[in-house]
């Protein structure tokens, strides 16, 4: 019997408007899926996904789609590979929502987490909010170099910052859309997350963390980050702390 995916909690928007930006390299056998759960918790105004130059079939897929003229689905493409930041840019350039919130198309993190990650910007606690995977919400056990990895950057992030966060390089980012507008974002790879981290706390934002749940994905299944995203994360985090 198939299961049905829906929101596990409600919110109230009153009236603001959401933007999910999903980039996507080469993830044929997930991007529908990602897309039908971030559909199914009906929080998404608007879903733009962006295309970065994928080779694996996902063009043909979301040339399908296209198609299909979903209503609030925008995809937009990318002729060539240029990273997760560049696309990214894409998608916060075309995004109408108040809200802005990024999700991959991997299918590690979950869309039901999407009340909570809103919650505290309507509330107007902070305008950026955090999903992490290191306050105690259920979890796929990580490989423990990839913590390492992860709590090393946190912690320089709070060193050089003054900051207290628990996981910088979640995926989960979710803010107002004014907090980006004006905001020269150079990375055009997985160094998105320190500079737009380092960029927003520059700005005097105190960033708001909640728990989500984590479904980490192996090696074999298509995980693309590496160990050699490390040290130029770390290297972000120190430019932009001295460099405006």
């Amino acid at each position: 019997m198939t299961q049905t995916y829906h929101a596990t909690e409600t919110i109230d928007k009153n009236g603001t408007t959401i933007t999910v930006v999903i980039p996507c390299y080469n993830e044929v056998h997930t991007l529908e899926k990602v897309l039908a759960r971030v559909q199914a918790v009906q929080i998404a105004d608007e879903i733009v996904i962006v295309d970065d130059g994928s080779q694996d079939g996902t063009r043909d897929l979301l040339h399908r789609l296209e198609a299909e003229q979903r209503a609030g689905v925008r995809i937009l493409f990318h002729e060539h590979n240029q990273g997760k930041g560049a696309a990214l840019v894409t998608g916060f350039a075309a995004a109408q929502g108040d809200i802005v919130l990024i999700q991959d198309a991997d299918m590690e993190y979950d869309p039901r987490d999407y009340p909570r990650l809103i919650q505290p910007i309507l509330e107007g606690i902070s305008p950026v909010v955090y999903g992490s995977r290191f306050l105690g919400g259920p979890r796929k056990a990580m490989n423990f170099w990839n913590m390492v990895a992860n709590k090393g950057l946190t912690l320089a992030t709070n060193v050089l910052y003054n900051a207290i966060l628990s996981d910088m390089e979640t995926c989960y980012k979710v803010f107002r859309r004014e907090v980006v507008q004006g905001m020269k974002i150079h990375a055009r790879g997985f160094e998105f997350e320190p500079e737009f981290t380092a960029k927003v706390l520059k700005q005097g934002i105190r960033i708001y963390e909640v728990p989500i749940s984590y479904n980490g994905r192996e090696w074999t299944e298509g995980k693309k980050i590496k160990w050699t995203d490390a040290p130029i994360a770390l290297w972000t985090l120190f430019k932009y702390r001295f460099v405006d």
